[in-house]
């Protein structure tokens, strides 16, 4: 399924609060083309790994490559997602007093070549580039089922639609690599399930080079290529499910016996 170049390299990686070790010396990568899971139990370094990559976090030692040239660790926060990465939160963020709508044309300011002043004027060039990035969001409600919602103030919506919301919100950045952190987390079966159909629809329909974090071992078995296991910091484990499922240490640590 997955392309064998790396979209990203993750080498060496320490993160340290205090003299506690959020992340030790971890090391992974992610090829272009492939669902790659990161899982472990509650404090084992997931999202931090996730802060790491998206510029949240600074490491004290390690570098993390994209597209074998940036080093994200170095890159200014405001200019990693001009490279082509995108994510989710683990607690939803977004614009609550502003529309679905609105939400998703935030997410375009990374695309827009127009100034301020001829944006306010919104004439020539300016309203032409309104009409493409409008287009690009229609096309993004459409996708994700929810223009019944697309005039709604976010911040009144249910959980779920929220949480589909702020994944549209990352589509809308035309990301190259996606970053979804526990998109299903504190949803019901059948949200589960529409969040588990986009996701899948992102990976094959739009090509989205995709890491995810997730609890849900039966989701992340069935659609990743590759699994990274990480406990107290520490990566231990990394392969396909087949052979992840097996591991003693992850077992052990995490997935406890069948």
């Amino acid at each position: 399924m997955s392309q064998l170049t790396p979209i990203l390299n993750v080498e060496n990686v320490s993160l340290f609060f205090g003299g506690n070790a959020a992340l030790a010396e971890v090391s992974f990568d992610v090829r272009r083309g492939e669902i790659r899971a990161i899982i472990g139990p509650n404090g084992a370094g997931k999202t931090s790994i996730l802060n790491c990559i998206s510029g949240f976090y600074r490491p004290q030692r390690g570098r993390i490559l994209f597209k074998g040239e940036a080093d994200l660790t170095k890159t200014p926060t405001d200019q990693i997602a001009r490279l082509g990465l995108a994510r989710t939160f683990q607690n939803i963020a977004l614009y609550t007093g502003l529309s679905t709508l609105n939400n998703l044309m935030a997410a375009r300011h990374i695309h827009m070549r127009q100034g301020a002043l001829a944006s306010m004027l919104y004439w020539g060039p300016a309203r032409r580039e309104e009409v493409r990035h409008r287009e690009v969001v229609e096309d993004i409600i459409d996708f994700l089922e929810i223009a019944h919602i697309r005039k709604a103030v976010v911040g009144a919506l249910p959980y779920g639609l929220r949480k589909r919301v702020e994944l549209g919100r990352a589509l809308a950045m035309e990301p190259e690599l996606l970053l979804l952190d526990e998109p299903m987390a504190g949803m019901n079966l059948e949200e589960k399930e529409d969040m588990a159909r986009f996701i899948l629809d992102i990976y094959e329909r739009r090509g989205v080079t995709i890491v995810l974090i997730e609890h849900d071992m039966g989701l992340v078995m069935d659609i990743s290529d590759r699994v990274v296991v990480l406990d107290f910091g520490q990566k231990i484990a990394d392969g396909p499910p087949e052979e992840i499922k097996q591991d003693e240490k992850v077992i052990q640590a995490y997935l406890g016996e069948a």
